[in-house]
């Protein structure tokens, strides 16, 4: 069955989301059909502020207004000694969550992945380098535990061996395999504050 073009156009866009397959694509689009026509211009109109209003922390590379650093590089009450380097923007809301890190963070946007041709200059790690020349004493590694999240964690350990700098990664506990973005929010503050040193 085919549908009108109207209704096939947004079904398309729907199901380029993440996760997001041909059905939950449909089911999607009939139920913006059935709302009221102001609560859909109103749920576009969001998408449009947010894609003008929203970039990337010039610092950390999270979310932040557009020209702007990120709230958490704002606040001066973070402790600026300890960056917390993560994958994505979701997992800075995952380590905030724990309340078990007051430091600041930096994010990656990718895990090393050769095969898929994510290699190191495809990440933000030039820029974790350039901070090190301020007050940082300690770099923890808070990947998910996998293939490119450990592989991602090698590296770095590697490339981070600076005099005087601590590189640390979450004490166990966080499963094999799992997602920061969904660990329990006692298991990681657990991990973060069991953190362990990364040594050769």
């Amino acid at each position: 069955m085919s549908y009108p073009p109207s209704l096939q156009s947004v079904v398309d866009e729907l199901g380029r989301f993440p996760g997001v397959g041909p059905k939950s694509a449909q089911r999607i689009a009939f139920w913006l059909m059935r709302q009221p026509t102001e609560d859909v211009q109103r749920l576009a109109a969001s998408l449009e502020e947010m894609k003008a209003n929203l970039s990337f922390c010039e610092r950390c590379f999270n979310f932040a207004e557009t020209g702007t650093r990120c709230p958490i590089c704002l606040d001066e009450r973070r402790d600026q000694t300890v960056i917390c380097v993560v994958e994505s923007p979701p997992d800075v809301v995952a380590v905030e969550r724990s309340h078990a890190f007051n430091g600041t963070y930096h994010v990656l946007h990718g895990l090393l992945n050769p095969l898929e041709g994510v290699t190191p200059d495809r990440l933000r790690i030039q820029e974790l380098i350039r901070r090190l020349h301020g007050p940082v004493s300690e770099v923890i590694l808070c990947f998910n535990s996998n293939l490119e999240g450990d592989a991602t964690a090698m590296y770095l350990s590697k490339l981070l061996q600076v005099p005087g700098l601590v590189v640390s990664q979450p004490a166990a506990g966080l499963p094999v395999g799992g997602d920061l973005e969904f660990a329990d929010d006692l298991t990681l503050s657990r991990a973060i504050s069991g953190r362990r040193v990364l040594a050769d």
